[in-house]
Formats: structure tokens, C-alpha cells, sequence
């Protein structure tokens, strides 16, 4: 890793979504996925445990929290 990639959570309840954008961003040399979250729970655990710079989130994720 070098220190210009920019590090991303993936936050979708359906893993084909997150399985595409993985597959997309991957292709970028600046950028690394370094973690992917179901619903807001998952996704504020995985952020605190990696740390990411950008957040991709399908909204209706989040609404889930409740």
C-alpha cells in the first residue's frame, strides 16, 4: 500500500452490488476496498476497525438502523 491510495468501506445489503464496485475500484491503482458492511451496524464496526478514507453507502442501509 502506498501512502497516496485512498482507502474505502463498501456499505450494501446486497453483496452482487458490493461485489461490482469491489470489482471496479480494485482496477484503480490509487485506491484499495479495505473493508464491506450489510447494514449501518456492520458498517460503523468495520469502519472503526479499518479506518477507512471514503465511505460508499447505499442509503437504504442506513435506514435499516433502528
Amino acid at each position: 500500500m502506498t501512502p497516496a491510495e485512498i482507502r474505502i468501506l463498501l456499505v450494501d445489503d446486497h453483496a452482487i452490488v458490493r461485489h461490482g464496485y469491489r470489482t471496479l475500484l480494485e482496477k484503480q491503482p490509487d485506491m484499495e476496498v479495505v473493508g464491506e458492511a450489510v447494514d449501518a451496524a456492520d458498517a460503523y464496526a468495520r469502519y472503526q476497525e479499518a479506518g477507512p478514507d471514503v465511505v460508499i453507502m447505499d442509503f437504504a442501509a442506513w435506514s435499516k438502523w433502528d
